[in-house]
């Protein structure tokens, strides 16, 4: 398990409030060296400077010498201003890297070593109290434990293999506070107007709900959606809703290479099929007019506006989406629910992951220190307040169940464990844009559904 510091920091408390101003005069020469003012700056997404501090504040009283620059960036910008900023070397030292970007970044990250060099103070003596300098070799969490500490779809995107003077093995490049998953958010007002008592749990109550709740207007057009699902540009994470859509149904979007997979049969009881192009119909039908599904179309804007403006009963996005939600939308009675499923089995249920990583520089002059913070951040006794305060889903199966106490997280938590993810290519921005153009062409009929695949997942493969 990610190592527990609490002992330490009821020791240094009580030590530095008995001696303040008493200077670290114990220790050996090394130790007394290793005590030099540490700076290390950690660039983020979406969390402010409130709600991470605590974090910080954490771990500088149990290493008071380390001092931490925390800065947040507009997701628009964060990518472009770190690759400059790594290029330039003056890039930070801890950085996140969204799950579907890891490869890329590979060649950027020091991975995680086996061990770290630390230094401690420490309050010894019986009478003549005072401050000890200690240095200390400490183990890193191993593979083992990453398996055993997070759920399951973590190691897929934070384990590589890397080349040292040793030879290959694989390594552990980065650690995530929190892992999403996608939901279904929906609009109980206009679901009680229509007489659904509670949100659809599986696919096919899901596609009735949304016929149910769909209105016309006298020339045929959508006067009020069921569901902003069908298209792929205007959309929140349409891509997303459509590779959990083809899991589900059993496609296998990558080999063990990583090569996309989507296009190609797979093989079954009752024989060769296709589910992705099952799927990708599917989800297509909801902005086909010659389908009873329909119930969606380019005239809307973005599906999130739609839904914040009361004019889609149901809208597909992650616990990021909440507060934005919230926000836009105080007047309406919103509530969230779990992803449908193709069936009502828990033992078949897949969701979609989406979350972000932490990771150390390779130009970090004290990537000890930042993988030590790193792992901090990530344990349970710390990561626990953060999760609270940012209103965000755990990554630790020890969390999942208190989690679940929480009215709001407990829909992500449940999800967790079954939660899973696909790309992990080198331009994740490239397959995105090919899974989303596929969408398109076969709502506007320039390429039948198996065109349409075909296509995507060559383009998809050029990302690798």
């Amino acid at each position: 398990m990610l190592r527990s510091r609490l002992w330490l920091l009821s020791l240094l408390s009580i030590g530095l409030a008995i001696l303040p101003g008493l200077g670290c005069r114990g220790g050996s020469s090394a130790a007394q060296e290793a005590l030099q003012p540490v700076e290390l700056t950690v660039w983020r997404v979406f969390d402010s400077q409130d709600t991470f501090d605590p974090l910080i504040e954490a771990y500088r009283r149990i290493h008071p010498n380390v001092k931490i620059n925390y800065r947040k960036l507009r997701f628009e910008e964060y990518e472009d201003e770190l690759i400059r900023a790594l290029a330039e070397d003056r890039g930070p030292d801890v950085f996140s890297v969204h799950n579907t970007w890891m490869k890329g970044y590979t060649d950027l990250i020091t991975p995680m070593p086996d061990t770290v060099q630390l230094t401690y103070q420490e309050l010894k003596g019986t009478l003549k109290k005072e401050l000890v300098v200690a240095l200390r070799t400490e183990q890193t969490l191993s593979l083992r434990e990453l398996n055993d500490t997070f759920v399951q779809v973590v190691p897929e995107y934070v384990v590589y293999p890397a080349t040292d003077a040793t030879g290959t093995k694989n390594r552990i490049y980065g650690l995530p506070l929190s892992v999403d998953t996608l939901a279904l958010y929906y609009n109980k007002d206009i679901l009680d107007a229509a007489g659904i008592p509670q949100p659809p749990a599986t696919w096919d109550e899901f596609l009735e709900d949304a016929v149910k709740l769909t209105k016309y207007n006298a020339s045929g057009g959508i006067a009020q959606s069921g569901a902003a699902i069908g298209t792929g540009s205007n959309v929140e994470r349409s891509i997303d809703i459509l590779s959990l859509l083809m899991m589900q149904s059993g496609a296998q979007m990558s080999d063990a290479r990583g090569e996309a997979r989507f296009a190609e049969t797979v093989s079954g009881a009752g024989g060769r099929s296709l589910p992705s192009a099952d799927a990708l119909r599917f989800y297509t039908d909801f902005a086909n007019p010659t389908k009873e599904a329909y119930t969606w179309d380019k005239s809307f804007t973005n599906s999130l506006d739609a839904f914040v403006a009361g004019q889609t009963a149901f809208f597909f996005g992650y616990s990021y989406h909440d507060p934005l939600i919230k926000a836009r939308a105080q007047k309406l009675n919103i509530d969230l629910a779990t992803m449908p499923q193709i069936t009502e089995d828990l033992r078949a249920r897949i969701n979609y992951a989406n979350f972000w990583i932490e990771t150390v520089s390779k130009k970090s002059d004290h990537s000890d220190w930042a993988w030590d913070f790193i792992q901090f951040a990530a344990d349970e006794n710390n990561v626990d307040a953060f999760l609270s305060s940012a209103k965000k889903p755990t990554a630790l199966r020890s969390l999942v169940l208190k989690q679940n106490e929480d009215f709001r997280l407990s829909v992500f938590a449940d999800q967790v464990l079954s939660a899973q993810a696909w790309y992990n290519g080198n331009d994740a921005t490239s397959a995105e844009k090919a899974m989303e153009q596929m969408i398109d062409s076969v709502v506007s009929g320039t390429h039948t559904i198996e065109e349409a695949l075909g296509i995507a997942q060559n383009e998809v493969n050029q990302t690798l």
